[in-house]
This record gives structure tokens, C-alpha cells and sequence, in this order.
């Protein structure tokens, strides 16, 4: 057996870790959203990530020989889809708390279920049923407060933002899984993020706002723990299985959780602690469905 699987302890750890530098980034992300424009805030996010990234690559010998590809459209869709994702995702923890919009990112593996069947082919079994009914019946007990009309539009704005994010993301995801063999983890992460930075740059003729020393350290440090985060994930993946980090996203939402009480001054909702074991049920039936397609593999 490969060395690399031996260690799912160091997994779930770098699985927990990859959580914290994520809610980090989204923290910082939130802190500037008064001020900053989104697609300012993607762009820096973006440019300061490629430091850990590059240096990341440059250890493992990967710069920059890793980065040739042969398909090119093919990183096209994947990083315009990806970047699109981030767009929404900053709208989104601009109008709700972090918790709120980090749960709602939960619905990517949902919706890569459904993508599976409708553009891959694959088998639509209980499991992905089950994650479907689960995850739906989640977001719908998540955003019923906010169909009143007393409440206000931004936080139903911000929770279409969140759907619609999970669901780009799902669809770079899917992208990833049919260029994966032939192109490398390093291409595909490396592209991503330039494209997403270029995307950013691209919004500089509507306005970016003039930034004082602590946004700018602020926005430095969101592409810092993007990246880091990214990295972190990365070697999760590599030494345990995605089936036996599952449980531990219950674990990745308590930071968002934290970061609200602490720094925003952010009760948890009602709708988030209802919503949040249907949803991460959906998201467990779904990894649950990977591990039993895997074991034949592995016999």
C-alpha cells in the first residue's frame, strides 16, 4: 500500500487546518466588504495566494515544469467557473454571516451528485438521492426566516449568492475530475488562481476603492490563507481518504461559528443550527457513496 495512505491521522488534522485558514480568509474578506468591491477584493485575494502556491510548487519541483498543459480549454472553463465561484462567495459573506455563507458552500458535493448523473453519466443511486433531499431540505430550512417580508432583501440575495457559488464550484469540480488525467494538481491550481486574479483586475474601470494600511493587510492576508488553505487541502486529500474527512466538516464549521460570536458580533440563527445537521447529512450520504464505489477499486 502507497506510504501517502498510511496517514490519516496527518489528514484530518491538515483537514481541520485547511478549515481554519479558510474561515480566515473569508473573516478578512467580511472585514473589508464595506469598503472594498468584490471583484477588488477577488483580485488581491487571488494575487497574494499565488506566493504560498509558488512556493509551494518551487519545493516539490513542479515550477515551473509542472504548469504545462495540453488542455487548455479545458483550464479555461475550470478557472472561469472557479472564479466565478469567488465572485459569489464574497458577495455572499459580504450580505450573511460567515456560518451562514461556509454552510451554504456545503452544497458543492450535493450538486456535483447531481452533476455526475446529468453530464457524467453516473448512476443515480440512494446515496445521491438521499444527499439531494437532505441538502435541499437544509437550504430551505436555512432561508425560510428570510422570506419574511420584515426581514431584509440582502440576506435573500446573499443566500442566492451562497447557492449560486456551491453550484459554480460544483461544476469547476466536475471540470477538474475529466482534465485530472492529464493534467497536474499544480497546473490546475496555478491557472485558477491567475485567471480569477486577471478576473479581478478586469472590474478595475467600475471603481476600486483607496485602501488605507490595514485593508491592504487585510487583503494580503486573505490571499495568505487562501492559499495556505488550498495547500492544506491538498495534502488532506493526499493522505486520507475524502470519505474519512467527511466528519470532520462538522468540525471546519465551528470556526465561521466563532469568527461571528467573536470578532462580528453575530448570533447563530435559529435556521442555521436546524439547518445545519441536514445539510452536512447530505454532505456525509455523498461521501458515503464515494468510499462504497471505491472499495471494488482497492479489492
Amino acid at each position: 500500500m502507497d506510504n501517502i495512505q498510511e496517514r490519516p491521522v496527518l489528514g484530518i488534522w491538515l483537514r481541520i487546518l485547511s478549515g481554519v485558514l479558510f474561515t480566515g480568509m473569508l473573516v478578512c474578506i467580511k472585514a473589508v466588504s464595506d469598503e472594498v468591491p468584490v471583484g477588488q477584493s477577488v483580485f488581491f485575494r487571488s494575487v497574494f495566494a499565488l506566493l504560498p502556491i509558488v512556493v509551494f510548487l518551487i519545493v516539490r519541483h513542479e515550477f515551473p515544469g509542472g504548469l504545462a498543459t495540453r488542455r487548455p480549454l479545458g483550464h479555461a472553463l475550470r478557472s472561469g467557473l472557479g472564479a466565478a465561484a469567488m465572485f459569489a462567495s464574497f458577495a455572499a459573506v459580504a450580505l450573511l454571516p460567515v456560518a451562514e455563507a461556509t454552510l451554504l458552500a456545503q452544497l458543492t458535493p450535493v450538486f456535483m451528485a447531481v452533476g455526475g448523473v446529468l453530464l457524467l453519466g453516473e448512476k443515480f443511486s440512494f446515496y445521491r438521492a438521499g444527499a439531494i433531499v437532505l441538502a435541499l431540505a437544509g437550504m430551505a430550512v436555512l432561508v425560510f426566516p428570510g422570506l419574511d417580508p420584515r426581514a431584509g432583501g440582502g440576506q435573500m440575495t446573499g443566500y442566492a449568492l451562497g447557492a449560486l457559488s456551491a453550484l459554480l464550484t460544483a461544476g469547476a469540480l466536475l471540470t477538474v475530475r475529466c482534465i485530472s488525467r492529464t493534467e497536474t494538481a499544480a497546473s490546475i491550481a496555478f491557472y485558477f488562481i491567475l485567471v480569477s486574479a486577471l478576473a479581478g483586475l478586469a472590474t478595475l474601470p467600475w471603481g476600486w476603492a483607496p485602501l488605507t494600511p490595514t485593508e491592504f493587510g487585510i487583503l494580503v492576508l486573505s490571499g495568505l490563507f487562501g492559499g495556505a488553505a488550498h495547500i492544506a487541502m491538498t495534502f488532506a486529500l493526499r493522505y486520507a481518504e475524502a470519505s474519512r474527512l467527511a466528519p470532520f466538516e462538522y468540525i471546519a464549521l465551528v470556526w465561521p461559528v466563532l469568527a461571528d460570536w467573536l470578532l462580528f458580533g453575530l448570533p447563530i440563527s435559529s435556521g442555521f443550527i436546524l439547518a445545519l445537521p441536514l445539510m452536512l447529512s447530505g454532505v456525509g450520504l455523498a461521501a458515503l457513496e464515494g468510499r462504497r464505489f471505491k472499495r471494488p477499486l482497492q479489492r
